[in-house]
């Protein structure tokens, strides 16, 4: 298996306040798009070594990021390893006792599989797995 940073996931309050830092920084126009299966609007910033920052705005309250921003307010939410078979990274995970939060993966922003292991399995950082489908990187 291998494993590449595909991004890192910051909770905002909402994506105008949110982008401001990154677009001074210059990382040019970030894209938008709704996840209406995990509750947020998802705003991508590109990097040049192929990973992103996804700020990640809920659109309810009872969203897993709208919880997180009501207890700890903004801030790094997960970090998204690229792999490139789910399902045997997920399969191999729970035979070595790893909490798993979704056990078979789903559909995710711009197209991908994802599944999300459970921070107490990881050191207290909640991490999603991601897999492209199609033509998305």
């Amino acid at each position: 298996m291998t494993f590449e940073l595909d991004h890192i996931g910051v909770a905002v309050e909402s994506l105008e306040k949110g982008k401001s830092f990154y677009e001074a920084l210059g990382l040019g126009k970030m894209s938008v798009e709704t996840v209406a299966s995990e509750k947020v609007t998802v705003g991508m910033f590109e990097l040049g070594n192929d990973s992103r920052i996804e700020l990640l705005e809920p659109t309810e309250s009872d969203s897993a990021v709208g919880k997180f921003l009501k207890s700890r307010g903004p801030g790094i939410h997960h970090i998204c390893l690229k792999v490139s078979d789910i399902r045997a990274t997920l399969k191999a995970l729970k035979a070595q006792g790893v909490q798993l939060i979704n056990e078979e993966p789903k559909v995710g922003a711009h197209n991908k599989l994802i599944a999300f292991v459970h921070p107490k399995s990881t050191g207290g950082i909640l991490i999603e797995l991601s897999q492209p489908q199609g033509d998305h990187k």
